[in-house]
């Protein structure tokens, strides 16, 4: 896993730093929350096929009516069509409740990784060095700040809150310090990105940070959850559609945002928000009950050239006999 963020929080951290540079105000959860609407710009694409995918669904549930009806009785011949009927449409029955998740656990992946290696992902190396990295890391351990396995993997954000206790280590340059120091990590003075709410016991501002978490990604999912009950109550009792969507989710974000930095967090509500405004845009642009009834004048105009196709050639092969 760590090898991961390691790969992905190269990319995320080069555009998390831009933006901080550039629209984030010199603050880093302002750049996470900008990035995080950037994220989500990438991944209307997704959505919107979703949105297609759940239409063309309901549109499949008359025809696999018809095969049940047909060959009520006989389960394996039911199986055998509807897998016919699923090739002949190019339709994956599991493929539109949770591709979009998917493709957050990459754009997650890359954030955590930005988060959890600040130094080596979001400073230039002109600023700061591997050597210089591995000296901060080693001197972090040396002092007993790495605290336990779960600390330790977190020895960046360590040295960011530890840098003041830090400036004397052999070998690392005043400017690496400064850089370190110029990092504005603190969330508007309430806590830093780096803290775990799990390390806070009794209460704290940063254990608001995960039950907004959940209460928005919840929000989302039962929105979803609704407007594909009322578009298409056969879908919606799948579990595995929604199970993702409703439940995965919102117990897949508590369970990361409690155990993990506080910036991951304030990713997954920016993310929570800005993918149910998305959610209502798209069904707004493309409206399900028009996009079912375009896609029924479609099948229509095909299946009318195909037997227009199939009348002229079988009146050509009358004629040339």
């Amino acid at each position: 896993m760590t090898g991961i963020y390691e790969i992905l929080g190269v990319p995320f951290g080069f555009i998390l730093r831009f933006i901080y540079d550039t629209v984030g105000m010199g603050n880093y959860a302002v750049a996470i929350v900008l990035l995080t609407l950037f994220a989500r710009i990438l991944m209307i694409p997704s959505s919107i096929s979703q949105q297609k995918g759940m239409v063309k669904t309901q549109r499949m549930q008359a025809k696999l009516r018809r095969i049940q009806t047909k060959y009520a009785g006989n389960q394996q011949k039911i199986q055998e069509e509807t897998n016919a009927l699923y090739q002949r449409e190019g339709f994956n029955p599991m493929g539109a409740g949770c591709a979009p998740m998917l493709v957050q656990f990459v754009l997650l992946f890359g954030l955590i990784g930005a988060i959890y290696y600040p130094l080596s992902n979001f400073l230039y190396d002109s600023e700061i060095t591997k050597e210089e990295i591995a000296l901060l890391t080693k001197a972090v351990q040396d002092l007993g700040l790495a605290g336990n396995t779960r600390s330790a993997h977190l020895v960046e954000l360590i040295i960011i809150q530890n840098i003041e206790s830090l400036q004397g280590v052999a070998g690392v340059s005043e400017a690496a310090i400064n850089a370190i120091k110029g990092i504005n990590f603190d969330f508007f003075g309430l806590f830093s990105l780096g803290d775990v709410p799990m390390d806070f016991k009794g209460l704290h501002v940063i254990w608001a940070i995960p039950v907004l978490s959940f209460v928005s990604s919840m929000a989302t999912g039962f929105y979803s959850q609704i407007k594909q009950k009322k578009q298409n109550p056969a879908m919606a009792s799948n579990f595995m559609m929604t199970g993702c969507m409703t439940l995965g989710m919102p117990l897949f974000s508590l369970y990361f945002v409690v155990n993990y930095p506080a910036g991951i967090g304030i990713y997954w509500i920016a993310s929570s928000i800005f993918g149910f405004i998305s959610t209502v845009i798209i069904g707004q642009i493309y409206n399900p009950k028009k996009m079912l009834a375009k896609l029924m004048v479609d099948e229509t105009v095909a299946r009318r050239s195909r037997e227009n196709n199939l009348k002229q050639t079988v009146e050509r092969k009358e004629k040339n006999n």
